[in-house]
């Protein structure tokens, strides 16, 4: 058993979590404030020397933000350039014509799923923003009603489908056919992309009121209409290129020899920051000079569009810093422990494990790479024979109960305008549906299989 400590520290966590939740929603204190206070507390209280705790808590900020920031900055000036260029304009018009607009939440949650496939949550988000904001003002509705399945398109891609970049680390780990687990990600990612988003969406948005105002929403809207938009083939291969570059780099160890100057050059380009920044630099001319505008007014929208930016990063920041204090102080760690006193299925083991660690630290990514890597030698012991089953239940606890330690909850909160109590309503339950739905589908597989 684990010790009496071992149990505390999960008591702590638990009270932790549920001090931000209260702190915030309850309160209406500045989350970046209530996160470092309430993460420096658990640190202490944990029995970290403290000495080490805002060390451990400024590193988890930094590793966060060394990625997040950049993404964030890069994929909003592509952004920007898109609405002032009137592409995602544009890109909104022909997916209402070809979908029709009483079906426009189900033109976002398709090319959500495609766009989704080689990018990182927080990317594809980026990316995808814009147009959920144009289709919202250009359909009438709530930006809820379009953004919802826009997000579970990308988190069911995130969580399920190979060559993503989580489902792949899940598939080395069980030692599983990448063909093969891409097809029963598809078999079971439609069904579970269609539930929790449109039909989620058409279920809760009418019981969430969002302010009228939305500063995002009106940097990305609010400028003078333009007579002629950029060509959809334009607009579309600029969006796509980031995609088509990580994708590309996901593949490099395939199409190169590892190791080789080219290899090298493909796995530089398919970075994603380096996609991005390809990507937003192809823009100025694309959706910039090609359009009409002066290097002038292409600073000036780049400059702009940063400053509403601030307070999301910060957050997203925050949210590593917890993750590292959970981790540093030995929350995980006692989890794991506990679940392994349970002797389970490798299928619901990879869910369990996921599921706990996910709720622990916030990351999908963390904790689809650490419960392949704890279950993958049981089930390759026991000789489980489905192991791309296994990537798929490991993927779907990967994404359970978004929460205040998850950047992914801060971004969906500020982008949307949300308070803290719609975000759970919203995003929180789509999550943790993904997570049962697919898990649920994953299971009755198994027994057809």
């Amino acid at each position: 058993m684990a010790p009496a400590f071992g149990y505390w520290l999960l008591v702590y966590a638990a009270i932790a979590i549920i001090a931000l939740i209260v702190l915030i929603a309850r309160y209406r204190l500045n989350p970046f404030i209530v996160i470092t206070l309430v993460s420096i507390g658990l640190a202490l209280l944990a029995g970290m020397p403290p000495s080490s705790v805002v060390g451990a808590y400024e590193a988890g900020v930094g590793k966060t933000l060394g990625h997040i920031a950049l993404v964030v900055a890069l994929g909003t000036m592509l952004g920007k350039m898109m609405a002032e260029s009137g592409g995602a304009e544009r890109m909104a018009q022909t997916l209402i014509e070809r979908f029709g607009e009483r079906n426009a939440h189900w033109a976002m949650v398709c090319i959500a799923f495609l766009v989704g496939l080689p990018l990182f949550f927080e990317v594809g988000f980026v990316l995808l923003v814009p147009i959920a904001f144009t289709i919202a003002r250009r359909v009438g509705v709530s930006i809820l009603m379009v953004g919802l399945p826009m997000v579970a398109g990308l988190s069911v891609v995130h969580a399920l489908v190979p060559p993503h970049p989580a489902a792949m680390l899940a598939v080395q780990a069980f030692q599983a056919s990448v063909g093969q687990t891409l097809l029963y990600a598809i078999l079971i990612g439609i069904p579970t992309a269609i539930i929790a988003g449109p039909l989620y969406a058409k279920f809760i948005v009418p019981r969430i009121q969002l302010p009228a105002d939305n500063p995002l929403e009106r940097q990305f809207l609010e400028r003078e209409p333009r007579a002629n938009l950029p060509g959809f083939g334009l607009t579309l291969g600029t969006i796509l290129l980031p995609v088509v570059l990580m994708l590309i780099g996901g593949w490099a160890n395939l199409i190169s020899t590892p190791g080789s100057g080219f290899n090298q050059f493909l796995l530089f380009i398919g970075n994603s920051v380096i996609a991005l920044l390809l990507a937003t630099i192809l823009s100025f001319w694309t959706l910039g000079l090609a359009q009409g505008f002066n290097r002038e007014s292409i600073l000036k929208f780049t400059n702009e569009c940063l400053a509403p930016t601030a307070s999301i990063t910060l957050l997203v920041g925050a949210g590593g810093g917890l993750n590292r204090i959970l981790v540093d102080a030995g929350v995980t760690q006692q989890i794991v422990g506990l679940a392994q006193e349970f002797q389970l299925s490798p299928l619901v083991m990879g869910w369990l494990f996921a599921a706990l660690m996910r709720v622990a630290t916030g990351s999908a990514t963390v904790a689809m790479t650490t419960a392949s890597g704890i279950v993958a030698p049981v089930a390759i012991g026991l000789g489980y024979p489905h192991p791309e089953l296994l990537v798929l239940a490991t993927g779907a606890g990967s994404v359970i109960f978004s929460h205040v330690n998850d950047g992914g909850f801060w971004l969906i909160k500020e982008y949307f305008n949300m308070t803290v109590t719609q975000t759970f309503k919203t995003w929180t339950v789509l999550e943790t549906l993904i997570s049962l739905v697919a898990f649920g589908l994953t299971l009755g597989l198994a027994r057809v299989l």
